[in-house]
């Protein structure tokens, strides 16, 4: 492969969201092209780094997939159904709130989430389009205040909302065990020898990694965090100091990287300008992490396919400032 070729698993009749809501049938999610990071890796011998353009789901990101599958088990329970008037709630950093809502208007449920005030505009715009309500919590209390929020509303009021609870939802990384790894597999060729992957929910990483490790033990598996808990990286915990998602198994990761925010600042500057892509700053994160990897296995001496996630595109983010730094 060279450093423009672009890997894409070939549409079925019926893609993952017309299969899983086949009442939805314009929504197309999964199936999303592999790119090689070809300049990234250039200095590189025998190693290749290869993201998922997530951005390319109809909401714009990863997070399409666990709320798709989140949403139709809801329905097959009886929960959710159009017209009824019960309430999605759950907390959010933005982009599982715009899948929320993105399904909510297609399949006419409405949606009610919790989110911190210092999200981008652009989150808020998009929200707002959607036609989302939006219960505001304290910037300082991060993800997990916008949890806290939500568990009080639910706790309150069990019949207006379905709860669905991204961060302890055993669908959110089953979407991601059945659709995300395989596609991975069939796109490297099962040549893949690492994955890296970000923690928020930590549905991303859980998924991929329990699948891949059963398509191909030798696999590692690195996980990335912030290195703080005050940190610029959108969506991702310090899971040392925040309320651990429910789904997340710490024994799982063969590794786990740390990641300060202005590397990944530089890294979304980087890939912008070398590579041609816009991507978001936990996307960033995930590719700089990639590269951490990549740089050992090239010095080790040993060849490297490193997969990782481009969570979304940087069409969020363009209103942050570390864009216009040099």
């Amino acid at each position: 492969m060279d450093a423009s070729t672009i890997l894409l698993v070939d549409g079925e009749a019926g893609t993952e969201t017309e299969r899983l809501l086949g009442t939805v049938p314009h929504a197309r999610v999964g199936n999303t092209p592999l790119l090689r990071l070809g300049k990234l890796t250039a200095h590189l011998p025998r190693v290749q780094i290869l993201g998922k353009a997530e951005w390319t789901n109809p909401g714009g990101s990863v997070k399409d997939r666990a709320a798709t599958r989140i949403v139709r088990a809801a329905q097959a329970a009886g929960r959710l159904l159009p017209g009824s008037g019960e309430h999605l709630l759950d907390a959010t950093s933005g982009n599982t709130g715009i899948a929320y809502a993105m399904l909510g208007a297609a399949l006419d449920f409405p949606v009610t989430l919790c989110m911190p005030t210092n999200v981008s505009p652009e989150r808020k715009r998009i929200l707002a389009a959607y036609g989302a309500e939006v219960v505001w919590t304290d910037p300082a209390d991060g993800s997990d205040g916008a949890i806290r929020k939500a568990r009080e509303l639910a706790a309150g009021e069990p019949r207006r909302y379905f709860y669905a609870d991204q961060y302890g939802n055993n669908n959110n990384w089953q979407a991601h065990y059945h659709g995300t790894a395989e596609e991975i597999w069939t796109q490297t060729e099962g040549r893949i020898t690492h994955f890296v992957a970000g923690l928020g929910t930590s549905g991303t990483f859980m998924g991929v990694t329990r699948r891949l490790r059963e398509l191909k033990p030798s696999v590692r598996c690195c996980s990335m965090q912030p290195d703080s808990p005050f940190n610029g990286l959108e969506g991702l915990k310090h899971m040392a100091t925040a309320i651990v998602p429910g789904i997340y198994d710490p024994a799982l990761a063969d590794r786990n990287l740390e990641m300060e925010t202005e590397r990944a600042h530089g890294m979304a500057r980087q890939l912008a300008r070398t590579e041609g892509l816009l991507v978001g700053v936990s996307a960033a994160g995930n590719v700089a992490a990639s590269l951490q990897v990549a740089e050992e296995e090239a010095a080790a001496g040993r060849e490297a396919v490193i997969v990782t996630v481009l969570c979304d595109s940087a069409d969020k983010y363009l209103s942050e400032r570390f864009w216009e730094e040099a």
